[in-house]
């Protein structure tokens, strides 16, 4: 018995399961404090489902963990078209916030299948491009993962959410880079992107151009457009080397933060305030930490799949915690990306714990060098 205990603990990756522990505490005690600060119907409640998705999210992150992650290609063959479908679905028949239609209501909660589609399509390309006759520098194959790419991305936009869709791209773009993309693809890729932005560009819906304008030159429009940085910026600065105190942040108890939205896309300008340059660093180390675990478990993985698995995986958490946190200092403009394992939200909470589980068993598959004599 203990020998089997012994050799199962040995498989985790505890660069990863530290501050993965870390960051889920940090956003369980702030989407808390968050709350008795906001108020509100339902805001002091909170932190409770908080919880309850973490805890949900941590059994699936402990049973992925434990399977076999070769087997998930397979079966993301199934769930990717569901997660397409789900996506379509949510266009016509989905609640609608804010003018956005992003969200299921099943149960009293509510399930947001952007997130789903994105992990299913980071598993799916993986899988797809580490089969051995499958060439991603062959031009059908290049173009079939990238329309893999632009179906979820282009529904998810549709959405509306620009952020998200972009995600989606970026990590899929991970993928087929790590899948042995030639230099010369690259370059000819990064000529057709430049040549296109400007179309890209005039495709944006006018709110996403006033946010890359405010992002250029917040003071064009302060007490408006510009606002939420401007605040998120003093809150961060204001907080000094050892903050405010626990719910003592007085940009968030006075409102100069956005509150329908500081406990999630906002909730690092809280962490800085309240605990100070030093407890945001340690958030930063402990996502420099995640990065590290997944990077390495990426180049240590047995096969093409858990390669491409973790490239696609790194780039999400890279991605959504240096935009979010960027943006609340002003070197990002602003955009809807939460922050990893922190900020409020189900969904989201679910799927990253999803997708650390299956790194987590990458690694418990990697290959360990031979010790030197």
């Amino acid at each position: 018995m203990l020998s089997a205990l012994r050799s199962v603990f040995f498989r985790f990756d505890y660069k990863q399961i530290i501050p993965m522990i870390i960051l889920l505490l940090f956003g369980v005690f702030f989407v808390y404090g968050i709350g008795q600060q906001v108020g509100g119907v339902g805001a002091e409640i909170y932190w409770k489902r908080q919880i309850q998705w973490a805890v949900i999210g941590l059994v699936i992150w402990l049973v992925l963990a434990l399977f076999d992650y070769r087997k998930y290609g397979v079966i993301s063959l199934f769930l990717w078209p569901i997660s397409i479908a789900l996506l379509g679905i949510v266009l016509k028949f989905g609640v609608d916030r804010f003018g956005a239609k992003r969200w299921f209501s099943l149960f009293g909660f509510s399930i947001q299948p952007s997130e789903i589609a994105k992990l299913c399509t980071i598993v799916f390309l993986a899988w797809l491009l580490s089969r051995k006759d499958i060439d991603v520098n062959k031009i059908k194959w290049f173009f079939l993962s990238i329309l893999i790419l632009t179906v979820p991305a282009f529904l998810i936009f549709q959405q509306p959410n620009l952020s998200t869709a972009l995600t989606v791209i970026i990590c899929g773009v991970s993928i087929i880079f790590t899948a042995r993309l030639k230099l010369k693809t690259i370059l000819i890729i990064t000529v057709l992107l430049a040549i296109l932005a400007p179309i890209g560009y005039s495709m944006l819906r006018d709110y996403h151009k006033e946010r890359i304008a405010v992002f250029l030159d917040a003071s064009k429009d302060p007490l408006n457009a510009g606002w939420n940085q401007m605040q998120s910026e003093l809150a961060v600065g204001s907080g000094g080397l050892t903050g405010k105190g626990f719910m003592q942040g007085t940009q968030n108890n006075l409102g100069y933060l956005p509150q329908t939205v500081s406990n999630s896309d906002f909730i690092f300008s809280v962490i800085a305030e309240e605990t100070g340059f030093i407890g945001a660093m340690v958030v930063v180390a402990m996502y420099i930490l995640l990065m590290i675990s997944i990077f390495s478990t990426a180049l240590t993985a047995q096969d093409d799949f858990g390669r491409y698995l973790c490239a696609g995986i790194g780039a999400m958490f890279a991605l959504h915690s240096i935009v979010n946190m960027g943006m609340t200092i002003r070197m990002m403009p602003v955009t809807g990306l939460p922050l990893p394992l922190v900020s409020y939200g189900g969904t989201f909470m679910v799927t990253s714990l999803m997708a650390l589980g299956m790194v987590q068993s990458v690694y418990s598959k990697r290959i360990i060098p031979e010790p030197e004599d």
